[in-house]
């Protein structure tokens, strides 16, 4: 059974930083590329970050790039996003997905078979 457990969101002020952690298992970690997606309250999902099984890609939406870092550690079927310089936009629910045997980074969430639970990001004014 595949199980991904998302950790680490918070409230943080504006400026801020965070780090999600999301702890995965049941899969073949290492040949699983992983991704980053958030949604606001009334708002569609969309696609954070991305990062390849081997994390030779990554791949960041507009909105996040520069701020936002991506990486993994497959010793430990982890994946990490490194939030910097935090945004009042940037308040959603943030969720991990599992996308198996895909050697890219994509942004597509449709691509994704397993998905967390989430872990919610606050960030004031």
């Amino acid at each position: 059974q595949v199980r991904l457990v998302e950790s680490g969101g918070g409230l943080v002020q504006a400026g801020g930083s965070l780090r999600l952690s999301c702890a995965a298992s049941g899969l073949m970690f290492s040949n699983t590329a992983m991704g980053w997606f958030r949604q606001a309250p009334g708002k569609e999902r969309e696609f954070v970050a991305a990062i390849s099984w081997r994390g030779a890609i990554t791949s960041y939406a507009d909105s996040v790039k520069g701020r936002f870092t991506a990486s993994r550690d497959n010793a430990k079927n982890m994946v990490l996003l490194q939030m910097n310089s935090l945004k009042p936009e940037d308040t959603a629910v943030y969720s991990c997905a599992a996308d198996p045997y895909y050697s890219g980074a994509s942004t597509h969430p449709e691509t994704y078979d397993y998905w967390g639970q989430g872990t919610q990001v606050t960030v004031s004014s």
